[in-house]
């Protein structure tokens, strides 16, 4: 087995970026949508043959064990390549908890299924009047011998119509004196009668958020991660692993990098006002990018990350907005037309950039939530 970690960052650099160019197909390179499995399925086949699929899971679990500077080049050179993030809810969120709360029987069972892509994830958390204050769920669970019976609704749910299993929060005790107590933490499959998925529409014309109604549908009782009416430590666990995946620098360093792209092919650096903008954009994406080496690092040594990682998500979300605003400008006219504009031989789609940053304040968390777990937990300032 390869110890990545032992390479030069030169040397690693070199090899992910040899990869990238040779093997990853054109056609799929800086997609303007989230595609289903079936469009990458042969990719994600060549990864998981190279053991690239977890980049940041630990060696033992099938993962590549990446330093935090290791994951950072393999990110930029995903970026600069165009690679698709593909369909990973499994192996940035439910994966890692499975590694750090889950029993010896679901780390065998369930793992290498993630890597593999056997199973394909999505995450069951919103509801409808449980967004960001996510204790109010009511979507309810009960034990009917061998299995849990799950009766409720969620929403905003990410490719739900694209997979095969969802991890969920559930409440399994209403009559808990708290609400973040009496809360269950279960993985559940999506294929059976008791699961319906509608999509959603966004702004941007695309499906890949979903409402899913559970009615008596049913998961084995052995298919709960952590104890009984204790998945609150769960959720706690997974939003920060989610404030680190979607906090990741790509969101951002693939804007940067189609801006550039498309602001050379527009002559828009002979503007000086431009060039310094784009100058303070980079500025922020390096600045976040450090800041997320520093987290990464905390979770490679086994740390658990404090309030403080919602810093990750409000820079890298507003970052993002900043840079697909400055697209929309450098488009000039043509910054409010449908579909892609052909600049030279690359081709971006500025509106729907812009659109796709408009709700990534939102989401996860909105980033005034964001601000008072900072200022409460952090700074310490009155509620």
């Amino acid at each position: 087995m390869t110890d990545w970690n032992a390479m030069t960052d030169a040397e690693f650099r070199k090899e992910v970026r040899q990869f990238f160019e040779a093997e990853y197909p054109e056609e799929l390179r800086h997609l303007p949508h989230r595609p289903k499995f079936a469009e990458i399925e042969h990719w994600h086949r060549k990864l998981h043959a190279k053991g690239w699929v977890a980049p940041a899971w630990p060696a033992e679990f099938g993962g590549m064990g990446l330093n935090a500077a290791k994951l950072l080049i393999f990110y930029e050179e995903q970026q600069r390549w165009g690679v698709n993030r593909g369909r990973d809810m499994g192996v940035q969120m439910v994966g890692p908890l499975i590694i750090k709360f889950g029993t010896q029987e679901q780390k065998d069972y369930w793992l290498p299924r993630i890597l593999s892509c056997e199973d394909i994830w999505c995450q069951g958390y919103s509801e409808p009047g449980a967004g960001s204050d996510l204790a109010n769920l009511r979507t309810r669970a009960e034990i009917d011998g061998d299995d849990f019976v799950i009766n409720g609704q969620k929403i905003w749910t990410t490719m739900a119509h694209d997979a095969t299993h969802i991890f969920m929060l559930v409440r399994t005790d209403p009559d808990a004196p708290k609400k973040q107590q009496g809360i269950s933490f279960l993985l559940a499959p999506m294929d059976q009668p008791g699961v319906e998925v509608r999509t959603i529409m966004t702004l941007s014309g695309e499906t890949e958020f979903c409402e899913v109604f559970f009615d008596n549908a049913r998961t084995p009782r052995e298919n709960r991660v952590g104890e009984l009416n204790k998945g609150w430590t769960m959720a706690k666990a997974l939003l920060s692993f989610e404030r680190i995946f979607i906090g990741s620098p790509s969101l951002a360093q693939n804007a940067l990098g189609q801006l550039e792209s498309f602001a050379r092919g527009r002559g828009a650096f002979d503007d000086p006002v431009f060039r310094d903008r784009f100058a303070q954009a980079a500025l922020d994406v390096e600045d976040h990018a450090a800041l997320y080496a520093r987290f990464a690092d905390q979770l490679k040594r086994g740390e658990t990350l404090g309030a403080d990682v919602s810093m990750l998500k409000i820079w890298v979300t507003e970052c993002f907005q900043r840079i697909t605003e400055l697209m929309i400008e450098a488009a000039g006219p043509d910054g409010g037309s449908i579909g892609p504009l052909q600049v030279g031989n690359v081709s971006v789609d500025v509106l729907a950039s812009f659109y796709k940053a408009r709700p990534t304040t939102i989401y996860g968390g909105s980033n005034e939530i964001q601000r008072n777990i900072l200022s409460k937990a952090v700074l310490g300032l009155p509620a």
